[in-house]
């Protein structure tokens, strides 16, 4: 086991990180931009080193800090948490020359999955379902417009290298194809670098189903059920939920047994998710594979009562798994608290926490780095807290939800809460019958 472990990251998940290490005994090493010589990441561990001012290119980024980190603390181990570095195949690369071990997937693994012509290229050879569309990237608009003919209209096109909804655009007809073909590949090419398309048909009113798995060094891979994160805005998550409103016992299955054939297929290490589409006939498609512990990690841990983040570390420290495909018994849901105003356009609204209590009770739970006094920083992203609450039924979930948001009091700046508390009121929702574009036709003017 490791001795000492290094969070390259900052905020909620550096401390979740740190909580965890610190029960099975092993010493933390928190790094830090300028801007967050304050948080609470850098108070709980038991070293910390700061690696550069606020932007994140000259310290979260940089990958010469941070493994100059390591080696002055001696650091045998590096946990990347989400985003930042986490699926940054060179820094997985160079932990590995510098012989520390990165708590997530190998270099081959993010490369082979991060492409998404490649993944999905890799999941068509293991036999996992995919949405029809181009096989690897389009050469030209012509072949696009041919493609799109044979699979039938709507379709959209993707950039390889995208994320976050850049570079994708909807095509609901033939002389839409080419303005929408140029301006994807604009759009790719000034966020990624890479302009390069692919195509596939659109999957209408689609759920958005990711599967946890976690793979070890043997060979060996099982799930953890499902979450459901379809409530988004402009493809960022805003609330997910397990079990889905919509998964059967039987879909679950396949989809599990799905997820394990694709990360099997890859030979993957370590907590991931294989993220699927699933429309409104019940049929699911692969849409992408996140080769790091995900935001929404906790749902599962309370319906499970299994630790993500000490699985991760107990895999890559050569422990094999369990090896048991979990069904849920419980429900759990998340509200990620942001610092936005959602009643202007959701409006980054960083600034001084003036007072703050959080919420308590049986079955709620609280993931932040904040309290009161703390001054966000306006260089990151906006999430300053996760709250996630459990129990036995979807409606005994969403009536405790709502009281926690309600006694949840953030003064001195906007957050989401509003937002969280009319969506848990809201009809559609409450049904469970919604898609990935229900907040699309959400009235925010009454927040």
């Amino acid at each position: 086991m490791f001795k000492k472990i290094l969070i390259a990251n900052r905020g909620e998940i550096a401390l979740r990180v740190i909580r965890t290490c610190r029960e099975m005994g092993i010493k933390t090493v928190a790094v830090y931009s300028t801007a967050d010589r304050d948080s609470l990441h850098v108070r709980f561990a038991d070293e910390a080193v700061c690696i550069g001012p606020p932007p994140s290119r000259q310290s979260y980024l940089s990958i010469q800090n941070i493994i100059s980190a390591a080696e002055v603390t001696g650091a045998d181990a590096i946990h990347p948490g989400y985003g930042f570095l986490s699926e940054n195949a060179e820094f997985s690369q160079i932990c590995a020359d510098y012989g520390i071990k990165f708590i997530g997937a190998t270099a081959a693994q993010i490369n082979g999955m991060g492409d998404k012509a490649t993944a999905k290229a890799t999941m068509i050879t293991a036999g996992v379902p995919v949405v029809p569309g181009s096989e690897g990237l389009l050469e030209s608009v012509e072949q696009g417009k041919m493609l799109a003919e044979g699979i039938g209209y709507p379709v959209i096109v993707k950039a390889t290298a995208g994320g976050g909804g850049r570079g994708m655009r909807i095509i609901n007809k033939p002389d839409e194809f080419e303005k929408a073909w140029n301006d994807a590949r604009t759009e790719s090419a000034a966020a990624f670098g890479n302009d390069g398309l692919y195509l596939e048909k659109f999957v209408e009113e689609p759920r958005h189903i990711e599967i946890q798995i976690i793979g070890d060094q043997f060979g060996k891979v099982c799930h953890l059920s499902e979450r459901d994160c379809s409530i988004q805005r402009r493809h960022q998550k805003l609330v997910e939920e397990t079990p889905s409103p919509i998964i059967t016992d039987e879909l679950r299955e396949r989809m599990g047994a799905a997820a394990i054939k694709g990360a099997q297929a890859i030979g993957y290490e370590g907590a991931g998710t294989i993220e699927f589409l699933v429309d409104k006939h019940g049929e699911f498609f692969f849409m992408e594979m996140n080769t790091r512990i995900q935001v929404e990690h906790p749902i599962t841990e309370e319906v499970t009562d299994f630790d993500l983040i000490k699985e991760q570390i107990k895999v890559a420290a050569g422990e094999p798994i369990s090896g048991v495909n979990y069904t849920p018994k419980l429900f759990a849901m998340e509200c990620r608290i942001n610092a936005e105003d959602p009643a202007n356009n959701f409006r980054p609204a960083p600034g001084k926490i003036t007072n703050l209590h959080f919420p308590g009770g049986h079955g709620v739970r609280i993931d932040s780095h904040v309290y009161s006094g703390y001054t966000i920083p306006p260089n990151y992203d906006s999430m300053i807290a996760k709250l996630i609450v459990s129990g036995q039924s979807r409606e005994e979930v969403i009536t405790r939800m709502k009281r926690a948001l309600q006694e949840f009091v953030i003064e001195g700046i906007k957050t989401t809460i509003p937002f969280h508390i009319k969506l848990m009121d809201d009809p559609g929702f409450k049904s469970g019958n919604f898609t990935t574009k229900y907040l699309e036709t959400f009235d925010f003017s009454t927040l």
